[in-house]
């Protein structure tokens, strides 16, 4: 299964997806921007949130820089059967590419 999505790929792709903003709450209490539709998703509680998911849907996560949240969120996601992949460079690579964000 994959694990990431390029930025631009994304862009391509947004329609449908499911959108999890998994920073840490420090990194997201600093921001005052996220990706639209994004729901944020407490990387430390994830066993309390991964099982209601929707097995059926794409679901695509970010944290910050797409290091080592993202890998353990996704590697947990993956675990359960689930279609995650996280974005290569995490929030911060989708800026660098031109992602569109909204205030949170």
């Amino acid at each position: 299964m994959e694990r990431t999505i390029t930025p631009a790929q994304l862009q391509t792709e947004f329609a449908d997806k499911l959108i999890l903003d998994v920073r840490r709450g420090s990194d997201l209490a600093a921001s005052t921007e996220q990706l639209a539709g994004a729901r944020w998703q407490d990387p430390e509680k994830l066993a309390d949130w991964a099982g209601t998911l929707p097995p059926d849907k794409d679901i695509i996560i970010y944290c910050v820089r797409g290091g080592s949240v993202s890998n353990g969120v996704i590697d947990a996601l993956h675990a359960k059967g689930l279609k995650a992949r996280f974005i290569e460079g995490g929030i911060e690579g989708w800026k660098t590419a031109g992602g569109k964000l909204a205030a949170k």
